[in-house]
């Protein structure tokens, strides 16, 4: 849960740097710009506000890994659209950003008061509140990594929260080779980067990457 806190926290500070360019250039998901993207954070910050508020009794079915759907193609995502009709509909980019930090220090402060042992349920999955915000790490670093995939200048993800990710990842798609960074890993084995000759070789000859979603 501490890891979730650093991975948003992170996350935001990067989205707070950001200028008016910045907003326009793409970013590290296909067809997306990095307003795209901060818009989507809105959506992301408020199903975790709404998911923390959503208590049940129901057995626990799923933990921070097995919440991810696994796939090698892109599945249509129907929000998809819509997340870049909404991110056009703010007049001033400031509006934007304003609207982000809002609704993610707020999903920071109902994480930390949160009971990590109360099961909540989305998507129709129960998890424990630990588990759920342990999912969330996956997403907010690999959405930072998407945030930063042309813009240099701003900060990447924590390390600690790349290694869980890792970490996370290698128990889907199996263990990659010990040499490779865990930034190499995310963006090869989402799909994010080609792999090169040598990276192709080291993974066994063909490689198909994994999708979560």
């Amino acid at each position: 849960m501490d890891l979730f806190s650093l991975a948003l926290g992170a996350l935001l500070k990067a989205v707070g740097e950001l200028t008016d360019d910045d907003l326009t250039r793409p970013s590290g998901c296909e067809g997306w710009l990095v307003r795209d993207l901060v818009c989507h954070f809105v959506i992301d910050a408020q199903d975790v506000l709404i998911t923390l508020v959503t208590p049940t009794a129901g057995p626990v079915t799923h933990d921070a890994v097995t919440y991810w759907k696994v796939a090698h193609e892109p599945a249509d995502d129907p929000l998809a659209a819509l997340t870049v009709r909404l991110a056009a509909a703010y007049g001033e980019p400031w509006m934007l950003k304003h609207h982000v930090d809002d609704v993610g220090r707020a999903a920071l402060r109902a994480a930390g008061m949160a009971d990590p042992s109360l099961k909540v349920t989305t998507q129709d999955m129960v998890l424990c509140t630990s588990g759920y915000l342990g999912a969330y790490v996956w997403e907010w670093t690999l959405h930072h990594l998407d945030l930063v995939a042309n813009l240099p200048h701003l900060a990447g993800p924590l390390a600690q929260a790349l290694a869980r990710c890792r970490e996370m990842f290698e128990q889907i798609a199996g263990p990659f080779p010990a040499g490779w960074s865990d930034v190499d890993v995310l963006l090869v084995g989402t799909g994010r980067r080609a792999p090169t000759e040598p990276e192709r070789a080291a993974l066994g000859g063909t490689w198909i990457p994994f999708v979560l979603g």
